[in-house]
């Protein structure tokens, strides 16, 4: 907390140029004798804070040490406010001062950005979330993130995708937000793995502290495991002819399938398309349910499977009746 508020001072010694102790004081809800003491603290550090006396007195900064402190260009002060989604910041426990923290930022600025940062402020909102959101447990998530902070061993017991739990024993590296979803990045056996949060049932934090890989990147190694999972994702692909009519409806269904291919044909109004799916039976179902809107010309076997799946679906109710 300490080191929060050396910083906070200096930031607000060089965009303000100088204030009173008891300005300081009042701004980190402090008391004076707390700032005067960090003021020790500072030049001891090695930061040229001085004190002037008088009635336009007050600490300020060193004009030449006040330049190395403003590296920050327009687009950067800009981003400062573009604050991720309030749920995962409450998910951290981050929440519940976030735009207090805005609205402090926004007043240490130089008058300067002031007019750009509003205007991001005002026009940007991020919601992570999807639409029809579903609440991931996240029950072990403080625990995990303790472990994460702390470069602690955790112990969890995992649920698999096909439901069975397991126990695991691993060394947690990071934690990767994606959507509204958490991830844990961590090692087991010496190699790297990402374990979904919602799906951790039990953790406990080990005493025991590992050695953190000192060339590991977690973002970079995020956005290379996500590369390799999309490549690796299983692809069915089936050449169809569209009514153009729902074509906006086939590109539209991205989450079930993904059309990577189309073109007009010169005898007729309908549309060539490839499209693709993760495997067979998602192609069946998908596709039946546009009826007579889509005609498939490939996989050859294909056409008939449909078919074979709508008499089943036509002899279920009957049979119900």
């Amino acid at each position: 907390m300490r080191a929060d508020r050396l910083m906070t001072i200096m930031i607000l010694l060089q965009n303000r140029g100088k204030m009173t102790a008891r300005d300081l004081a009042s701004e980190l809800e402090v008391s004076v004798r707390t700032i005067l003491r960090d003021m020790d603290a500072l030049s001891t550090a090695g930061i040229p804070v001085v004190s002037e006396k008088g009635k336009e007195g007050g600490w300020r900064l060193l004009d030449n040490f006040r330049s190395t402190l403003s590296g920050l260009h327009i687009d950067d002060m800009k981003s400062l406010f573009l604050f991720p989604s309030g749920k995962l910041l409450e998910d951290l426990g981050l929440n519940s001062q976030a735009l207090d923290t805005r609205e402090k930022l926004f007043a240490a600025i130089p008058n300067t950005y002031r007019n750009e940062a509003q205007t991001m402020w005002e026009r940007i909102h991020i919601d992570a979330s999807t639409w029809r959101q579903s609440e991931g447990k996240v029950r072990a998530l403080k625990i995990v993130q303790q472990a994460v902070w702390e470069s602690k061993k955790l112990r969890m017991h995992y649920e698999q995708a096909n439901a069975e739990r397991k126990e695991r024993l691993v060394d947690p590296l990071g934690l990767v937000a994606k959507g509204s979803n958490w991830y844990l990045v961590a090692l087991r056996n010496g190699e790297l793995r990402n374990y979904r949060v919602s799906r951790i049932h039990y953790a406990k934090v080990e005493e025991r502290v590992f050695d953190r890989p000192q060339d590991f990147n977690l973002a970079a190694y995020w956005e290379q495991s996500k590369a390799d999972f999309i490549q690796n994702l299983p692809k069915y692909d089936v050449q169809v002819e569209v009514d153009p009519e729902i074509m906006q409806r086939l590109r539209f269904t991205g989450k079930f399938v993904q059309v990577i291919e189309t073109e007009h044909q010169r005898d007729s109004q309908w549309l060539l398309a490839t499209v693709r799916f993760h495997d067979e039976q998602e192609a069946i179902e998908f596709l039946l349910g546009f009826g007579n809107k889509v005609k498939v010309l490939s996989p050859n076997d294909l056409p008939d499977k449909i078919v074979a799946l709508a008499k089943s679906v036509m002899d279920y109710y009957q049979s119900a009746k």
